[in-house]
């Protein structure tokens, strides 16, 4: 009969989510950065242009973002309060497809950019927030990957969330006006 060995924590279970994440984002910002900007990417529908489109969509994945937070507060018993899983599993989900057409957007039309500070940090979080993302969904699956994995990776996604909307929605809303 053989003893049944406790789950490891080492980081070797982080090893492949944490390597697709680096090379997620080390992929993005290449693409970003050689790729010709043709300064249109996608259609603006319902918004009278792609900046008002990319502040309200951002906006609306920071909004979310917080639902993220406050949900997964509650999943790990931060709170006091139950909020069904079911509600961070969808808040992510509907936050990360808002993120898409802007991202596209950004790449595509723009491109990685490094010329004014606030633009290079935005491109730079951009890049990040992705890998990321898809270092956190990599690892989800994974039972034997330390405690702290999770809130980790989930809490720099949101910090690089926080960022993109510090670095386009908030200075669009403040520079140009809100717009729709």
């Amino acid at each position: 009969m053989t003893a049944i060995q406790p789950p490891s924590r080492g980081l070797t279970p982080l090893l492949v989510p944490l390597l697709a994440g680096g090379l997620a984002a080390l992929a993005l910002g290449v693409y970003g950065r050689v790729h010709t900007p043709t300064g249109f990417a996608v259609g603006v529908g319902g918004f009278s242009g792609a900046l008002p489109m990319k502040a309200w969509l951002t906006t609306g994945a920071f909004l979310l973002a917080i639902v993220q937070v406050v949900s997964a507060m509650s999943m790990w018993g931060r709170l006091g309060i139950d909020i069904p899983p079911a509600v961070h599993r969808w808040s992510g989900r509907i936050a990360f497809l808002l993120t898409i057409p802007v991202a596209f957007h950004c790449l595509y039309a723009l491109g990685l950019q490094y010329d004014v500070p606030r633009v290079l940090a935005h491109s730079l979080l951009g890049c990040f927030f992705y890998g990321v993302f898809t270092a956190k969904m990599l690892a989800l699956p994974k039972r034997d990957a330390p405690g702290w994995t999770l809130p980790v990776l989930g809490g720099l996604a949101f910090t690089a969330l926080v960022g993109l909307w510090l670095t386009s929605s908030f200075w669009f809303f403040t520079a140009i006006g809100i717009k729709v």
